[in-house]
């Protein structure tokens, strides 16, 4: 894809440049380039397996890129440790919130200010934002529900006072309504200044929230512009990758459409809808057979619903070396 356009001429906060991630022999992303200028929502945007996560991950130095370079603040962080980009100003909600279930809500919001930076976010700043958090700040957060603990994971990740936040996944195994909630704060979050990189399936609500998009499919750009740049069959020709949309957007590398159903590019489609290809499966996954999803609420819930509105589908947060970027931690033992 072409080098982001600078937007008002301004020095972008977090640039990426020509990234490229593997997992062992899987390229999970391939050449993506980014720019997020300061008190912007870039929204990341992409089915299950786009490598959404992957880039989100790799930013907050969770996973090391095999070519390509991050910048934050005019500064590469290539070589940065996880939990000196965390201090820096870059903190990270993880998918699937990565509690400690056995502390309270009050102690789990400790962790993130442990190392915070100076800023106006503190744990009674929290509070007023998630005004039930208070009367439960004894609770322990293994007793919450899931919108709940995302609030709790929202607040930790705030007192560590970031500059850019990074929100994987906020609306994952959520219903609609607490979705709702949760994205009603972005407004106040993003008063006090923050920058906000957000992965997210559910389009609608991205497209909502977002100043700028980007969509992934299989590890590459198929679509980028702001949200009123773009049309709405240029959205699910770039997550499905249906075939090139001519545009303000960029739609590239997703596959060329052919007569009765056949796609060729990214998968092929024969016979009575059944997908090959990498990052594909039957149609049973999405809807009748030889058929591209239709429109529906509830994302990947039903069949035949893409992921346009809704909660979408994610799977279950990694474990491992991902539970060391909690909001402000540190591991002197890590590596580079």
């Amino acid at each position: 894809m072409s080098e982001p356009q600078g937007r008002g001429g301004d020095t972008p906060l977090l640039e990426v440049r020509n990234l490229t991630v593997h997992h062992g022999q899987l390229r999970a992303l391939d050449q993506i380039s980014l720019q997020v200028f300061a008190g912007e929502v870039y929204a990341i945007i992409g089915a299950n397996g786009a490598g959404k996560s992957t880039l989100l991950r790799t930013i907050a130095g969770l996973h090391h890129p095999t070519e390509g370079s991050i910048r934050f603040d005019g500064k590469d962080i290539n070589k940065l440790r996880p939990e000196r980009r965390a201090t820096g100003g870059i903190v990270m909600v993880p998918e699937g919130r990565r509690l400690f279930g056995s502390l309270t809500v009050e102690e789990n919001l400790q962790v993130g200010a442990t190392y915070a930076r100076k800023g106006p976010w503190t744990i009674e700043r929290v509070y007023e934002i998630f005004d039930w958090m208070a009367q439960r700040r004894s609770q322990r957060t293994a007793q919450l529900s899931g919108g709940e603990q995302q609030s709790v994971a929202i607040g930790r990740a705030l007192v560590a006072n970031p500059r850019v936040l990074l929100l994987d996944e906020l609306s994952l195994g959520l219903a609609p309504v607490i979705v709702q909630r949760i994205y009603a704060m972005l407004p106040q979050i993003l008063a006090t200044g923050l920058t906000v990189l957000l992965v997210e399936q559910d389009v609608s609500q991205a497209l909502r929230v977002a100043s700028h998009i980007q969509c992934l499919l299989e590890g590459r750009t198929t679509l980028e512009g702001r949200p009123s740049d773009v049309t709405p069959e240029q959205v699910e020709a770039a997550y499905f990758g249906l075939g090139p949309q001519a545009g303000p957007g960029t739609t590239e590398g997703s596959g060329t459409t052919a007569a009765h159903g056949t796609t060729e590019g990214s998968g092929t489609t024969e016979g009575p809808g059944t997908t090959e290809g990498p990052g594909k499966g039957t149609t049973a996954e999405y809807g009748t057979p030889g058929s591209p999803p239709a429109g529906g609420p509830g994302g990947y819930g039903g069949a035949g619903s893409p992921p346009v509105s809704g909660v979408g589908l994610g799977g279950v947060a990694p474990s491992g070396e991902e539970q060391l970027l909690w909001s402000g931690s540190t591991t002197s033992s890590r590596g580079s």
